[in-house]
């Protein structure tokens, strides 16, 4: 796969991301939410302050620590990329790793400027020590709901597919309701989930041209060579 391409694959994914997040993001309350199509599709808008799908991790320094982590894969991300394209990697796993990429760099753009570039935003409250939400559209605005680095991920994508209660005799969950799939993510967060299963199921190939390489042997003699012997 030429560089090219897989900037392709990169731009695609990050714009679709980006103006989708945009449009929630100024259009839906928080946690406001409406069935696509008649389907059990909904978008449903909420505010993310950890990692993927939803998972939290500490507070305000906790997602420093993430948005840090985001901005070296990224950098790593560039480095490893250019590196499998010079190597001629697969072109599948180049396809996949430019995933896992676009999606670091989607979630990376959100926790580091939307903090910066609208009014309102899940902030944490020093009572609380927990993050609270907010009442009303986001607008754009130059006086942002937080600093570079302490934006929220905007997530929308919801499948509650199916929902029911487990039975009674369920160990734990018995008498519990239960849906599935219950995280609520985005178009950046299933761009990495795909790059990464793929990679896991398809690995034998994507990696089988590369494991036929073998160095040259070497024949070992107890034969004397001597300049007699090279002239017969």
């Amino acid at each position: 796969m030429k560089r090219r391409h897989a900037v392709l694959i990169i731009f695609l994914i990050v714009l679709a991301d980006q103006v989708l997040k945009l449009w929630i993001k100024t259009h839906y309350q928080l946690n406001e939410h409406h069935n696509v199509l008649g389907s059990g599709f909904q978008l449903y808008f909420v505010e993310n302050p950890g990692m993927a799908y939803g998972w939290k991790f500490g507070g305000n320094w906790g997602k420093m620590a993430l948005t840090v982590f985001r901005m070296a894969a990224v950098v790593f991300g560039t480095w490893y990329l250019g590196k499998i394209i010079k190597e001629k990697y697969h072109r599948g796993f180049i396809a996949c790793a430019a995933l896992v990429y676009a999606g670091a760099l989607g979630n990376l753009i959100d926790s580091s400027f939307y903090g910066m570039i609208f009014d309102k935003g899940m902030t944490v409250d020093p009572l609380l020590k927990d993050y609270v939400g907010y009442s009303g559209l986001a607008v754009f605005s130059s006086k942002g709901y937080a600093g570079f680095l302490h934006g929220n991920v905007v997530d929308m994508l919801y499948f509650p597919v199916i929902k029911g209660t487990f039975p009674s005799w369920v160990p734990v969950w018995g008498g519990e309701d239960f849906e599935f799939f219950r995280p609520i993510f985005n178009i950046a967060d299933a761009s990495i989930t795909s790059g990464v299963i793929s990679i896991l199921v398809f690995q034998k190939r994507f990696f089988k041209h590369r494991d036929k390489t073998e160095p040259n042997s070497t024949v070992e003699t107890n034969a004397v060579v001597s300049d007699e012997s090279q002239v017969s």
